[in-house]
């Protein structure tokens, strides 16, 4: 496993001019002769969030209002901006991006940030890596401009802003306009006024005159282009602590032989696993296609496991269930299996006669039909009650996904031979009754309840339950009474009085609950 941190920062800024245009036509066919842009309604106008090269070869820029483009340009064709699939195709395009370092930012909406720190050896140094790029997003018909930095900013502002090439890295920054500090419109038309037009300009004033003079912003902006200040990369992914991967001359165009890939790597990281005595709750599979996209295939389970066949099967429950089948396309040249989350997991006792010992935990078999089944129908399809320490009926468990539920806190049980105390059925919320009592602080004689009435036989209580002192001081809670009753033909119920007669003038009755 390599390790792809270094002290020493090398940044790879990739940006994406026409992402709109070239995301939509690569499902749509192109107009004839007509500029492509694409509008969306800005500060109460219809204006152009993007275009393509034809419309920007006509003179349309983003900005622009759409009335002012058709004035300028009869044939246009139109297309509503739909920023959240741009947003979806940049992410599947930084998925891809992770075959060369698991370090990969997004620079929303159009760009892309790469920390390729010790990455370029894989391909025969930094000039390997961006011809790979280059060939990859050419066979996606992406248009990319692309540039490297000692800092995120100054990556990303050579990839934007830069005009000519340099004879060196520093030279590039110092030539790039002001525009590249990306300031609000004032302090950059400030900046230009005085005659500051490039970050040498700047570079060459004292910080705190252009911090006092432009602003904050400006003085930061330029220190972190610089390389004088933290210029941070926040990754659409942190980098697990176990990888296992493959990397492959001819690229697999079979789904059978990638998953006999995908399981030796899974071996390989339960190895991994028991060196540290840990156990893997999330497993990641990441399937790397030749023509640059990429496919994550992720499972979770409710404990810590280093059972690879335990994994292997919940790989294969999710598969089987992709509305949209694994496709290799041309051939997947690269698979990745990554553990990004896990807890500490103790050695298995083995059995005298060889072979694994039954757990001890009696519910292992339940546990693990239901990891297979949030695997197959959703995270959240799977729920289990889980008991709250708290004594308020409705607040007392808590409905959490299966994968998700904590080690439970014990269940109070009733003493042997006793009914149950808590009936199996409760009313969220509960419902109201109208009750006639004996004495007004006395138990419940009858009561009626969606149109019936119910002579009370047999009751117990009361059982007083108070509300949190937390809450009788914020908003008055009220204590209640609670009794279980049994009418005339047998049946039992939960009900309660809401409110003492010192708390409330006339407290009210509800239906909590009904025994089986």
């Amino acid at each position: 496993m390599t390790n792809m941190l270094s002290e020493k920062r090398r940044y790879l800024a990739l940006f994406f001019p026409f992402l709109p245009a070239e995301r939509w036509l690569r499902t749509a066919p192109r107009p004839p002769d007509a500029p492509l842009v694409f509008a969306e309604k800005q500060r109460g106008a219809m204006r152009l969030a993007s275009v393509d090269t034809a419309a920007l070869a006509v003179g349309l820029r983003p900005g622009m209002p759409l009335a002012d483009a058709r004035a300028q340009v009869g044939d246009l064709a139109i297309v509503p901006h739909d920023p959240a699939s741009d947003q979806e195709w940049l992410d599947r395009l930084a998925q891809g991006c992770a075959r060369y370092t698991p370090l990969v930012a997004l620079d929303a909406p159009d760009g892309l940030i790469l920390d390729i720190a010790g990455a370029e050896h894989l391909l025969g140094g930094e000039a390997g890596v961006i011809a790979d790029i280059e060939m990859r997003f050419a066979r996606l018909g992406m248009t990319l401009r692309h540039a490297l930095g000692p800092t995120a900013d100054a990556a990303r502002a050579l990839a934007r802003y830069q005009a000519r090439p340099a004879p060196d890295e520093a030279s590039a920054i110092r030539r790039l306009p002001v525009a590249a500090l990306e300031l609000e419109s004032e302090a950059a038309t400030a900046l230009v006024r005085a005659g500051l037009k490039t970050i040498g300009d700047l570079a060459g004033r004292p910080m705190a005159n252009l911090a006092a003079r432009f602003g904050a912003d400006a003085a930061m902006a330029l220190r972190r282009i610089l390389g004088d200040a933290p210029s941070p990369l926040d990754p659409r992914v942190t980098p697990p602590p176990v990888v296992a991967e493959r990397r492959f001359a001819e690229p697999l165009g079979s789904s059978a032989h990638a998953n006999k890939v995908l399981a030796q790597l899974t071996a390989e990281a339960i190895e991994d696993l028991a060196e540290r005595g840990k156990g893997g709750r999330h497993f990641r599979a990441t399937f790397f296609r030749s023509d640059g996209l990429a496919r994550t295939i992720a499972i979770e389970t409710a404990h810590p496991t280093r059972d690879s066949g335990l994994v292997m099967r919940l790989f294969a429950e999710r598969m089987d269930s992709l509305a949209d089948p694994l496709d290799p396309g041309f051939g997947f040249d690269m698979i990745r299996l990554a553990v990004p989350r896990l807890e500490a997991l103790g050695a298995t006792q083995l059995k005298l006669e060889g072979g694994a010992a039954r757990t001890a935990n009696e519910s292992a078999a339940m546990d693990e039909l239901a990891d297979r089944l949030a695997t197959r129908l959703g995270r959240g399809r799977v729920r289990r009650l889980s008991p709250a320490d708290t004594h308020i009926p409705e607040q007392a468990q808590l409905e959490l996904p299966a994968i998700d539920a904590p080690t439970p806190l014990p269940w109070q049980a009733p003493e042997p031979g006793e009914p149950p105390t808590r009936p199996f059925h409760l009313f969220d919320p509960p419902q109201p009754i109208e009750v006639i009592a004996e004495v007004p602080d006395g138990p419940p004689h009858q009561f009626r309840w969606r149109r019936a009435f119910h002579a009370i036989r047999r009751y117990e209580g009361p059982e007083r339950i108070a509300a949190e002192w937390w809450r009788r001081r914020d908003n008055g809670g009220l204590t209640r009474d609670y009794y279980r009753v049994e009418d005339a033909q047998g049946r039992r119920f939960w009900l309660f009085r809401h409110g003492l007669y010192d708390e409330k003038p006339d407290p009210r009755w509800y239906i909590h609950g009904v025994f089986a």
